[in-house]
């Protein structure tokens, strides 16, 4: 057996199948990028491994064969590794699961696939990185960048899920954050619950997003700001 299969309708999820009209919104929404933003993606050359990563390198692809040029590259760089030919790098970053993309320095990273309504949040995150636009608090900003100990939040998603965005981009921002201003001990996780079902079936995920601060499931929806800066201030765990 060389290929894992699926359900047709979740596999129908994953299906890297654009538009050209998909395309040219793609364009357009990241023609205002100003700053190179570095996407690592590691995968599994095999589909009985990971049935969604040929599907994943044609979408980094085209986003960044779409973005504007910054210098003489494309502002989305990306890198493709092979997860059994770069194992180095993979234990460096504490990559495990393919496929499995990395973001500021492996400070967000998302575990599955970002398909269906998740690929908005995506291409959100990478245009807030690019323009350093991370649309939070004055007052979150200044808690995140002080965070004394370490907090991974997990955000569990699937494709159909129209909120799940909303709250990879809230998540994402927090870990850029403190990337940027702090000491990068906050790591946003979003995780595909279809291929990472045991991720899923840890938190007894029923509602999607289900978000985890550092193993605690605190949020089964869309957090606001506040709160989600109040779980992670009181759940984040020493250095």
């Amino acid at each position: 057996m060389d290929e894992y299969t699926l359900p047709p309708y979740i596999a129908e999820m994953f299906r890297f199948n654009f538009t050209q009209a998909d395309i040219e919104a793609i364009r357009d929404a990241l023609k205002d990028m100003v700053s190179k933003v570095h996407v690592a993606l590691f995968i599994s050359r095999s589909r009985y491994e990971c049935f969604s990563c040929e599907d994943t390198v044609n979408l980094v692809k085209v986003l960044s064969e779409n973005s504007p040029m910054v210098g003489d590259r494309h502002a989305i760089d990306v890198d493709i590794l092979s997860i059994s030919e770069s194992l180095d790098i993979a234990r460096k970053y504490g990559v495990n699961r393919v496929p499995t993309i990395l973001l500021a320095d492996g400070s967000i990273r998302y575990i599955g696939m970002p398909a269906g309504e998740e690929i908005k949040g995506f291409i959100e995150t990478l245009i807030r990185i690019s323009t350093n636009d991370h649309g939070l608090s004055s007052e979150t900003v200044r808690e995140i960048s002080s965070l004394e100990g370490k907090a991974v939040i997990e955000t569990v998603v699937t494709p159909p899920c129209p909120y799940c965005p909303y709250a990879a981009l809230l998540t994402n921002m927090f870990a850029y954050v403190s990337k940027i201003y702090g000491n990068g001990n906050v790591e946003s996780h979003i995780i595909e619950a279809y291929e990472n079902p045991d991720i899923a079936d840890r938190y007894a995920v029923t509602t999607v997003p289900t978000i985890a601060v550092n193993g605690r499931v605190v949020f089964v929806g869309l957090p606001y700001e506040v709160q989600l800066l109040r779980a992670i201030k009181k759940l984040a765990k020493s250095l």
